[in-house]
C-alpha cells in the first residue's frame, strides 16, 4: 500500500524551536521574545476586557473599526487595508496567493524565517540572495530575480540583525524587480526606527501596484499574545488576499484591543523613550566586557559571543538560564555563534548583562 505523504515542500520545513524554555518552573526573565517590555496600553487592556462580554458572537469579518483605527492613525483609506492572524498569517496569505509550484519567492540570507516557510507551503522555489556582513545586499537580489521569481520579501527591518535597508535602496530594487514581481516589505519593528532616510513602505505602495506593506501590532503595542497584523496595498492586492483569508481570523477581543492601542500615543512614546535609553546602555555595557555588537533600530540586539576554546553559545545559554534568563540562540540562521537579545525592563537589562559579565569575563 502507498505510504501517505505530504506535498513536496513541506517536509523541508524545519520545525519551530523556542529559546522560551522556562527553568524548571521557577520565575524567569524572557528576553528571547521581542516583547514590550512594558507590555500593552492600558486602553488595550480595558478595550479587551470590555469585549471579554462578547465572547459569544463571532468577530466582525471586515475588521471595519480595526482598519477604520489604522486609516486614521496612518491616513491611508480603508480600502488599502487588510488585517490577520498575526503577520504572519499575511506573509503565508500572499504566498499562497501568488506563488506555487513552479515559481520562485526570493528573500534575503537572514531574513525572517517565515519567507522560507511560506514558499515551501505552497511548493514555490525558495532562493536565497548573500547578505553583507549581516545587511542587506540590494544588488544580490536584484540579480537574483527571473521570470520565475512572483514575490520577494525583504524584511525591513529585519529580525534578527537589527539592520535596516534606506528607502532610497528599496525604491532602486523594486526599480530592478520584474513588473510580475510582487514586492512584499515586512515592516514588524517599523515603528521603532528612527532615522531619516527610512520609509516603512507607505510610500512605494502609493506609487506602485505590485507593493504590499506588513505590518503588526506585537511590537510597539505590546499585543504579542493577541496575534494582530495588517497589511497595506493597492486595493487589487489587498481584495486577493480577501478572498482567501479565514473571515474570522482576528478574533472580537483582538479587534478591540488593537484599535484602542492605535489611540494611546502616550504608551507609543514612551515604550520608544525606554527602547532609545535601554538598547542605548545595553549596546554600551555589552561591549566593555568585550561582546561584539551590531548596530539595531528594533528593540532587541545581535551580539557574537567572543571566541573562545572555552566557551561556546551553548555553555554561555546554560549559565543564563541557571540565572533564570533566555535569550534566543540563532543556530537556524546559520549564526551559532550570535544570541538575539531583547530590550527589557530595567531590572531584567541589569540582570542580564550582571549574568553576562560572570560568564564572560
Amino acid at each position: 500500500m502507498e505510504r501517505l505523504t505530504p506535498r513536496v515542500g513541506i517536509g523541508q520545513i524545519a520545525p519551530y524551536r523556542s529559546s522560551r524554555v522556562p527553568p524548571d518552573g521557577r520565575p524567569f526573565i524572557d528576553l528571547s521574545l521581542s516583547h514590550n517590555a512594558l507590555g500593552p496600553s492600558t486602553k488595550a487592556i480595558a478595550a479587551y476586557r470590555k469585549a471579554a462580554l462578547s465572547l459569544h458572537r463571532y468577530p466582525d469579518y471586515e475588521h471595519t473599526l480595526l482598519r477604520a483605527a489604522i486609516g486614521r492613525r496612518y491616513d491611508i483609506a480603508t480600502d488599502h487595508i487588510t488585517c490577520s492572524n498575526g503577520s504572519d498569517e499575511m506573509i503565508q496569505l500572499v504566498a499562497e496567493a501568488y506563488a506555487g509550484p513552479g515559481d520562485e519567492v526570493l528573500f534575503h540570507q537572514y531574513g525572517y524565517r517565515g519567507f522560507h516557510k511560506a514558499a515551501r507551503m505552497t511548493g514555490a522555489t525558495p532562493v536565497v540572495a548573500a547578505e553583507r556582513d549581516l545587511a542587506v545586499d540590494i544588488e544580490a537580489l536584484a540579480d537574483l530575480a527571473s521570470e520565475r521569481t512572483k514575490i520577494v520579501f525583504l524584511a525591513n527591518p529585519n529580525n534578527p540583525t537589527g539592520s535596516y535597508v534606506p528607502a532610497e535602496q528599496v525604491q532602486r530594487l523594486r526599480a530592478d524587480l520584474p513588473a510580475h514581481t510582487l514586492l512584499v516589505l515586512d515592516s514588524a519593528y517599523a515603528d521603532y526606527v528612527r532615522r531619516d532616510n527610512y520609509d516603512p513602505g507607505f510610500g512605494l505602495v502609493e506609487e506602485h501596484d505590485n507593493v504590499l506593506m506588513v505590518r503588526t501590532f506585537s511590537k510597539l503595542h505590546g499585543l504579542a499574545g493577541l496575534r494582530v497584523g495588517w497589511a497595506y496595498g493597492p486595493p487589487s492586492i489587498i481584495e486577493t488576499l480577501d478572498r482567501i483569508r479565514d473571515p474570522y481570523n482576528v478574533g472580537l477581543p483582538a479587534q478591540a484591543a488593537a484599535a484602542a492601542a492605535l489611540g494611546d500615543p502616550e504608551h507609543e512614546t514612551a515604550t520608544l523613550e525606554h527602547n532609545d535609553a535601554w538598547i542605548a546602555w545595553l549596546s554600551h555595557e555589552l561591549r566593555a566586557i568585550g561582546v561584539r555588537v551590531y548596530p539595531s533600530v528594533c528593540n532587541f540586539l545581535l551580539i557574537r559571543v567572543p571566541p573562545d576554546p572555552t566557551m561556546s553559545v551553548a555553555a554561555v545559554c546554560t549559565h543564563l538560564r541557571d540565572r533564570g534568563i533566555l535569550v534566543k540562540t540563532l543556530g537556524e540562521y546559520g549564526l551559532a555563534d550570535c544570541l538575539r537579545i531583547t530590550v527589557g525592563t530595567e531590572e531584567e537589562n541589569h540582570a542580564l548583562v550582571d549574568a553576562l559579565r560572570e560568564v564572560l569575563e
